[in-house]
């Protein structure tokens, strides 16, 4: 039995469960939902998704996303809620032996990005949320940063994890990046109307950062836009789209929208990848709905 899920807190936070409420012996397999989406991905009987798209293989499936929703019987759970780790949590609430609630509370403020604005501007007071920025998850290297932070949720208290020598360290290292990432995002955003887009394909490796940084310097935005090269040899493109959340006006379903271009998620943020050469038509066709601002989901 294997657990197979995405490197987002919310993911990490899914694998801490399903350790403590399955029988589970094998290490975590870390994948992206556009390479489940694509089927590039061996998944094996005895395996357990959780955060990602369904696959027939599994034996059992966990996940929270508009996109993802199917209409074959299936052994786990889904329902639309503000992470997957909340839905796992549901599932096995009578067996866990320690008391994850708070844990859930923050997994599901920060993965539905239902943030104050101060805990966006300092995210160094909110030890959930600074710990979650830790979590880049572009960098296979970082993979046994992410198994540890799995290890480290399932036997202690936020107080003791963000003590370990590791986590304190990438902490103090994610409230630099912070700082320099504001003055990035400022030179590569514009504002388009009540869209902000910002186009990282200038740089080699996009810029990593505060995600929700974008939504407290442009208020006007209703939704945001980032563009960067998908993997060091820039064959593929990545966008990711996101309501504001202080400007609470987008009507456009953008896990059902980006679904038409290679990806999905939620309605209020998702994400698709494609080859480079279908940039030129798919990122002014996403701006353009994005700027229409109609309810696509009838």
């Amino acid at each position: 039995m294997r657990i197979v899920t995405r490197p987002d807190f919310d993911g990490v936070v899914c694998a801490a469960l399903l350790y403590e409420a399955e029988n589970v012996t094998k290490p975590v397999k870390w994948v992206e939902p556009n390479d489940m989406q694509k089927g590039l991905i061996d998944v094996q009987g005895g395996d357990i998704i959780a955060n990602l798209p369904y696959h027939g293989k599994c034996s059992l499936w966990f996940d929270h996303h508009h996109t993802n929703r199917i209409d074959t019987p299936f052994k786990g759970d889904f329902k639309i809620a503000p992470s997957a780790a909340g839905v796992i949590f549901e599932h096995y609430k009578d067996r866990f032996a320690r008391d994850y609630s708070e844990l859930i509370k923050e997994t599901d403020k920060i993965d539905s990005a239902d943030l104050s604005l101060d805990e966006v501007l300092h995210p160094e007071n909110y030890g959930y949320i600074l710990l979650s920025m830790t979590i880049l998850g572009r960098d296979d290297d970082d993979e046994p940063y992410w198994n540890r932070l799995v290890d480290l949720l399932r036997k202690y208290d936020i107080d003791t994890v963000l003590e370990d020598p590791e986590v304190n360290a990438r902490c103090k290292g994610a409230v630099g990046n912070n700082k320099k990432y504001k003055s990035i995002l400022k030179e590569h955003t514009k504002l388009k109307e009540h869209v902000s887009i910002t186009d990282f394909r200038a740089f080699d490796k996009a810029p990593t950062g505060n995600r929700f940084l974008v939504y407290s310097m442009y208020s006007e935005a209703v939704v945001s836009v980032n563009i960067r090269y998908d993997g060091d040899d820039k064959k593929k493109v990545a966008v990711s789209v996101g309501h504001s959340i202080f400007n609470r006006n987008c009507n456009v379903n953008v896990g059902l929208m980006l679904s038409e271009f290679e990806g999905g998620g939620h309605r209020g943020a998702g994400s698709c990848r494609f080859h480079v050469s279908k940039s030129d038509d798919y990122i002014p066709k996403i701006i353009d709905i994005l700027l229409k601002n109609e309810n696509n989901e009838n």
